[in-house]
């Protein structure tokens, strides 16, 4: 029984974690026990427990009286969320700059050509998400650090939805914020979206991708800033 189990409870943490990357079920939205047993045709007891792991991974919020909902970080949480990242990442490209092969670093390169590529046939944030996905694969392979790797994976989820919510207009075309806000904390508290005078063009921004990691500077020189062009 209980071999059955484990796997039955991680097909529902799957599925549910999936409706919320795919914005099946939207951020602020009540998770209601009674319908999700329908939907799934498994036990509360399993819902509850998946609900329990999506809390943890800061997925879905619990909130007194009303109970569980996916969660939507406000824009205090997500300037945290992006910061703690930015730290994270900072170590991966010193890593991968200290410990990745010669092969490693084509590779980078040609996922930054990818990701450009991608931007600039199409104005789908899925697809460009995808691209970029395949980036940070390849930067964390060669950073050969299992603790980070752990850690970033523990932040990957809420950073996918964050990311994928903020860079869509209302009109559904993508937009390259808040990631690619000023470096600065003052700068970004100050200045939650670019000023109209300083944001560049899309075109312009898919037609100059820049690519700190993929030319190996000296060992001696500490790593800079990943993609100019982050989301």
């Amino acid at each position: 029984m209980g071999r059955v189990a484990a796997p039955l409870r991680e097909q529902v943490i799957a599925a549910l974690r999936q409706a919320i990357l795919d914005f099946q079920l939207k951020p602020g939205q009540r998770l209601v026990e009674r319908e999700l047993i329908e939907q799934l045709g498994v036990s509360r007891t399993t819902i509850r427990e998946a609900l329990r792991e999506l809390t943890s991974e800061g997925l879905v919020t619990v909130v007194p009286q009303r109970g569980a909902m996916v969660s939507a970080p406000s824009l205090e949480e997500a300037i945290d969320l992006y910061e703690v990242r930015a730290s994270l990442e900072s170590l991966v490209v010193q890593h991968f700059v200290e410990r990745a092969s010669d092969e490693e670093i084509d590779k980078l390169r040609e996922t930054v050509r990818d990701v450009a590529k991608v931007a600039e046939k199409t104005a789908d944030t899925r697809e460009i998400l995808g691209a970029k996905d395949a980036f940070y694969l390849v930067l964390i392979a060669g950073a050969r650090s299992a603790a980070l790797q752990q850690l970033i994976e523990g932040i990957q989820a809420r950073v996918q939805v964050l990311r994928a919510t903020s860079s869509r207009s209302r009109d559904g075309r993508t937009r390259w914020w808040p990631s690619s806000r000023p470096s600065s904390t003052r700068s970004r508290r100050a200045t939650p979206r670019w000023p109209r005078s300083s944001r560049r063009s899309t075109s312009a921004r898919r037609r100059s991708p820049r690519c700190t990691v993929c030319a190996r500077p000296k060992r001696s020189r500490p790593a800079r800033s990943l993609l100019s062009f982050r989301m």
